[in-house]
């Protein structure tokens, strides 16, 4: 009893001491893990703190190997805090072993991987998510993500990336959410939601907010190349998801390989504690990215141990696999180039996420053998993996109403992609069972039965050059057959298919590796071997349906204007050829909207909708005039618009119809639109409202997305849809970096995408 009350005593002294400094009180449950932590710390010599400091990658070792392995050494030693790329109960269980059994202090560890769109139930890739526009889905597809990978023992994931991105050649920009800040952000949220939960179950698990900060307007599209740009963009356009994930409660941060005002952000002490921290109360750790630490020698900023120390001064709290910490800093603290206060405080969070994830009270709270026989690529999870695939899709065009297909007859079935069971998941999919993934083909014959005959034909490979398809396409595991026939040969059979066939479905793009990390391009087109096998079917005069699989906007003129239909799929996941047959087939009316702006052609990037004035703007639908600003080539207009997404039916949009003209301080105005089904059919609409700002002390952009709603209209239906505005939604960063609302005349936009809209104005008093 004396015990407990000198525990209870000890608690309440460190509570009230805590609240004092932050002014909030602390709950007894925080003030437990603050004293536990506090103890063990005590305990802790330099080298086991800096341990825990250290991510190294463990690489897929086999459980013989936990102890016998460098690693195994470096564990027992009180050298490493957590693991990456392991996967498995049994292999994850054998290492927390040597941890929690062989190591002085008994320290558990992190497991993470890099669980991007899915465990081994695929999601479409995070690009595709964001164009369902559909919250509820993307919080479900990171819950059973989470539930998948921590069945298999890993509990952080390396997601959600939220970087913005208006520049389709950067090839992770199908990792991300898009151009928009205002969708990004609510995507971030809905991520870290469906990871974490409140972390108190073995199938929660830590989020990893990437890459902070700025990673996806790195210079010319060209991935890890450098950042520049002013604190007002920062801050209005590209800062904002990665505080709405900080405000959800992620429990980590990455930094990114770019530099940020000439400085890596690694080593920006700006970006890690004033900013995140100091600004935006970030309660959590900071990891490096591979090998973040290290990589700041070649940007220029010395030797190891200057980078390190460097890190750890701006505010980052464990190094992967870079060894910078674990190697550097015991000197650097003797010469006082860093400080005890520093390493503590960095040792401090990462016991704290493992304590709130439970793994002192349970080091093997994530390794129950029996979680993955019932809860991992479940017949429930795969069918969530498949509706969630079918809202992802945009209908780009439909002509004639080509689709959707019928049932019977004949289809033509061509292309690289038709029956391509490793190209059906996008990259960043480390657990994907590729041989139980659905293709095209598949998901056709599924659906059609006895009652239609599906021909095929290669067609063509993915790129003429065999050299550079293999860099490509056959890395991370992913291999493709490459057909030894002529281009010649391969049209020709492709050809005669179609000539037999009612309808032609071409599956063609891009193979899941031409995007993701180290994936920039400066072509942004469907290869070229690819567009002469499409032209080619295009001649023979039956209607066309292109099935396009891309990870990044394509500038797709010509097949706009000569193929009738076209249905990006991005890259679906592991049921994707099922959920492509609901749509093509119709028993899925398409309502994904694109995230992200598709460009005539590359010279115009960036392009993105939100987009400042200049003194000399070029009005709205003309081209050309000289002297304002535009091209001589090309009009300002993109191919497809962000927002844009046709459906199988067609949605009305009455006028918009405001509660007042006038917005007070701390009031709020409605605006209401009616939205009718005109078609036939029943189907889902992303109904967007946008604002503009007509004059500030800074410009501001031409439209801003302030909201959105999905919708379900049955034919004929008519549905009042409703949002409300209030000041909190008209602030902006000015050039004081103060978040401001402006009194002033605003306008207000509804619609169907960012171009088709109508109109209203209210004033800001």
């Amino acid at each position: 009893m004396r015990e407990a009350n000198i525990l209870f005593s000890l608690i309440f002294a460190l509570a009230v001491d805590v609240s004092a400094q932050t002014k909030k009180p602390v709950s007894a449950e925080e003030a437990k893990m603050n004293t536990f932590i506090s103890k063990l710390m005590t305990k802790m010599t330099i080298d086991e703190k800096i341990g825990q400091l250290n991510l190294p990658s463990s690489g897929d070792i086999t459980t013989g190997q936990a102890n016998s392995s460098d690693i195994g050494k470096k564990i027992r030693a009180g050298q490493v805090g957590g693991l990456f790329n392991i996967k498995g109960v049994e292999k994850i269980a054998a290492v927390q072993k040597v941890a929690v059994e062989e190591s002085r202090l008994k320290i558990p560890l992190l497991f993470g991987m890099d669980v991007i769109h899915g465990y081994n139930t695929v999601f479409p890739i995070p690009l595709g998510m964001s164009a369902t526009w559909d919250m509820y889905a993307v919080e479900k597809s990171a819950r059973i993500a989470a539930i998948e990978a921590s069945a298999s023992g890993i509990n952080w994931t390396f997601s959600p990336m939220v970087d913005i991105s208006r520049d389709p050649r950067w090839g992770r920009i199908s990792e991300g959410n898009g151009e928009d800040a205002y969708l990004g952000s609510a995507i971030a949220k809905a991520m870290v939601k469906g990871y974490q939960g409140d972390l108190k179950s073995n199938n929660q698990i830590l989020a990893c907010v990437k890459h902070y900060a700025l990673y996806g307007a790195a210079e010319a599209g060209r991935d890890y190349n450098t950042t520049d740009m002013s604190k007002v963009r920062m801050y209005n356009e590209y800062l904002p998801p990665y505080k709405a994930a900080v405000d959800a409660g992620a429990a980590s941060i990455m930094a990114s390989f770019n530099e940020v005002d000439g400085i890596p952000a690694t080593g920006s002490k700006w970006l890690m504690t004033e900013v995140l921290r100091n600004q935006w109360g970030f309660k959590g750790f900071v990891v490096t990215d591979y090998t973040g630490i290290p990589e700041m020698i070649a940007h220029g900023m010395g030797d190891l141990q200057t980078v390190s120390a460097l890190a750890l001064n701006a505010g980052v709290d464990m190094d992967m696999v870079g060894e910078g910490f674990l190697g550097t800093l015991k000197k650097s603290l003797a010469e006082k180039k860093v400080n005890i206060e520093q390493i503590n405080r960095a040792c401090r969070l990462i016991l704290q996420a493992k304590y709130k994830l439970g793994l002192f009270e349970n080091p093997y709270k994530f390794c129950d053998v029996k979680r993955a026989e019932t809860e991992v690529f479940t017949p429930q999870n795969r069918q969530a993996a498949r509706e969630i695939a079918s809202e992802s899709f945009v209908l780009l065009k439909n002509q004639n109403n080509v689709l959707p297909l019928k049932k019977t007859g004949t289809i033509g079935l061509i292309g690289p992609l038709a029956d391509n069971t490793a190209n059906m998941y996008g990259t960043w999919s480390v657990a994907a069972l590729f041989d139980k993934s659905i293709t095209v083909l598949q998901g056709m014959k599924n659906a059609v039965g006895d009652n239609a005959k599906i021909l095929t034909a290669r067609g063509s490979n993915f790129l003429a050059d065999s050299v550079m398809e293999h860099r490509y396409v056959n890395i991370h595991n992913k291999t493709y057959a490459r057909d030894s026939r002529t281009e010649e040969e391969l049209i020709k059979e492709a050809v005669n298919v179609a000539k037999k066939s009612d309808v032609v479905v071409a599956v063609l793009g891009e193979g899941s590796e031409f995007t993701g990390e180290s994936s920039s391009v400066t072509d942004i087109q469907i290869p070229q071997t690819q567009k002469n096998l499409l032209k080619a079917l295009a001649q023979t005069g039956k209607p066309v349906v292109l099935v396009l699989f891309t990870g990044r906007p394509l500038a797709l003129n010509w097949e706009n204007e000569n193929i009738p239909a076209i249905l990006n799929v991005w890259f679906p996941g592991s049921e994707a050829g099922n959920a492509i047959s609901d749509v093509l087939f119709g028993d899925v009316n398409p309502s994904g909207k694109l995230s992200a702006t598709f460009p005539q052609n590359v010279g115009q990037v960036p392009i993105f909708y939100a987009h400042k004035n200049t003194g000399r703007p070029l009005a709205d639908g003309k081209w050309f005039e000289k002297f304002r600003s535009n091209y001589l080539d090309v009009s300002n207009e993109p191919l497809y618009p962000f927002g844009y997404g046709l459906s199988y039916t067609t949605f009305t949009y009455g006028d918009i119809k405001l509660s007042s003209n006038t917005l007070t301080k701390g009031k709020s105005i409605t605006a209401t639109i009616a939205i009718t089904n005109n078609g036939t059919t029943g189907g889902k609409e992303v109904v967007q409202l946008y604002t503009r700002d007509l004059v500030g002390s800074i410009t501001r952009p031409v439209k801003e997305l302030k909201g959105f709603q999905k919708i379900y209209l049955k034919a004929g239906e008519t549905k009042n849809v409703t949002f409300s505005i209030s000041e909190q939604d008209l602030k902006f960063y000015n050039s004081d970096l103060k978040f401001v609302a402006e009194p002033g005349d605003f306008k207000i936009f509804i619609g169907t995408n960012s171009r088709d809209v109508k109109e209203a104005s209210f004033s800001l008093k």
